[in-house]
């Protein structure tokens, strides 16, 4: 009796502890501060866990168990301390992965352990749910870090028929289901599983690169679902509130990323949007041309600024020029400059993915401001220095009815007084579609690499 009650104490911190993690996520300035909270719930959660004494294993599971863990350990620690910004995104979508197969296999073993006879229908319910969308976690998960880490085409995948070849998968496997929960047969549980990845597999494929980051956080939110079935499945409410923590979470961030690209979630999924195509040269298309600039030239204009605002996109991810881009506004405010950064919520390919990029820099974080905050600074601006986005300024948003992005809220540079953009190429970004905003009488284009090229304006700011 007093163990049980120290543990629904323990367990109680744990999940406090949880609550608040995620709240200091909610914030880059607090961020930091949140992951150590979540961490420290983690460990107490895992050490108490094992100093329980009904937690009876056997000294060579024990001994596997301690062996997987220093696996995961040593796995685990390098690449998170590693990972190069860039690759950010795909290496959430891996982890996130592998926490949806996790909770797969243990709804199997738990299927497996269960009595062949006068078991309760919805304890088989709860093991299927978590075979089910754990499988289908890992398997998306999986896909998507395939065309994040460019091992397969960035673009769409589709094919006739792909929707009714979906939709006809995923009857299959709630009919399949029926029959589990009436049969309890491991050998269709098995069918269930192999179709549970397929379906994984098949539901990723039509999503595109601009839907990335919508696509990771639904995957979370997944992965939390599976989690919290296999709470249930154990009896455990620690898991059954860490993994709705981590499903409600995921499903409003989802629902957020949707609001902030001004489409529907069923539209994301299944419009095939996002396709990656190759545009034209520094003319632009149609024999437009764009105007360019010297760094010298735009320097000088940086220097003497009033306001500036940076807008940073994943080409500056691309490039590693987060750093560069935090000496240029240094160097622009020891001369006065107002600067401040225009953070588009989908911006790079994860959501949060420049406010990391920029805390990785040391940005203060009173300088980042979100889309809407930075859109009522705009007008007064003097510069939007765009370094490496394009959808996200994309004036097409607001006055090209029929546009793919039509309707999604962007960052208003095109209210500046003079933009600059740094860009690689006239190539469009990941919706496919031409920037008018680039061809503006008040835009500046300085082609080059965004590090090399923010480099140049950091020395002619220091010497105009």
């Amino acid at each position: 009796m007093i163990q049980g009650t120290a543990t629904s104490f323990v367990y109680l911190i744990t999940i406090v502890g949880f609550i608040l993690a995620l709240k200091g996520l909610s914030s880059p300035k607090h961020a930091r501060r949140g992951n150590l909270i979540g961490a420290a719930g983690m460990i107490l959660a895992v050490a108490w866990t094992f100093s329980l004494s009904n937690v009876h294993v056997s000294a060579r599971n024990l001994a596997l168990i301690v062996v997987a863990m220093v696996i995961g350990i040593v796995i685990g620690a390098p690449a998170a301390r590693t990972v190069k910004m860039t690759a950010m995104p795909q290496m959430v979508a891996i982890f996130n992965g592998v926490g949806g197969g996790a909770a797969a296999l243990v709804s199997i073993t738990e299927f497996i352990a269960l009595p062949h006879s006068g078991i309760a229908l919805y304890k088989i319910g709860e093991v299927l749910f978590g075979v089910v969308v754990g499988a289908v976690s890992f398997a998306g998960s999986g896909v998507a870090f395939a065309k994040l880490q460019e091992l397969m085409s960035g673009r769409p995948v589709t094919y006739p028929g792909q929707q009714v070849l979906n939709a006809t998968l995923g009857i299959v496997i709630l009919g399949l289901v029926g029959a589990v929960v009436g049969t309890a047969s491991t050998p269709l549980l098995v069918v269930v599983l192999v179709l549970s990845l397929v379906l994984g597999v098949v539901f990723v494929l039509p999503v595109g690169g601009a839907d990335t980051p919508v696509l990771i956080s639904l995957l979370n939110a997944f992965t939390g679902l599976a989690v919290a079935a296999s709470g249930f499945t154990l009896n455990s409410y620690l898991l059954i509130v860490a993994g709705t923590l981590v499903g409600a979470s995921g499903t409003l961030l989802t629902r957020m990323m949707s609001d902030a690209m001004g489409r529907s979630l069923p539209n994301i999924l299944f419009s095939a949007f996002g396709s990656v195509i190759t545009a034209g040269t520094a003319e632009g298309v149609e024999g437009r041309s764009v105007r360019t600039g010297t760094p010298e030239d735009i320097g000088v204009l940086l220097a003497y600024a009033r306001k500036v605002a940076i807008v940073p996109g994943y080409g500056l991810a691309v490039a590693q020029a987060q750093h560069t881009a935090r000496e240029l506004a240094d160097a622009l405010a020891e001369r006065g400059v107002e600067v401040y950064y225009a953070i588009h919520p989908v911006a790079g390919r994860m959501p949060g993915h420049m406010n990391v990029l920029l805390a990785e820099a040391n940005v203060p974080y009173d300088q980042l401001d979100e889309m809407d905050e930075a859109n009522r600074e705009m007008p007064t601006t003097d510069v939007a220095l765009v370094v490496g986005a394009n959808d996200t300024v994309n004036p097409a948003a607001n006055n090209t009815p029929g546009s793919p992005i039509y309707g999604m809220p962007i960052v208003h540079a095109d209210e500046a007084q003079n933009i600059i953009f740094l860009k690689r190429s006239m190539r469009p970004g990941f919706a496919g579609i031409d920037n008018e905003l680039l061809y503006d009488p008040k835009t500046t284009m300085l082609f080059g690499d965004a590090k090399d090229s923010l480099t140049k304006l950091v020395a002619a700011v220091k010497a105009a």
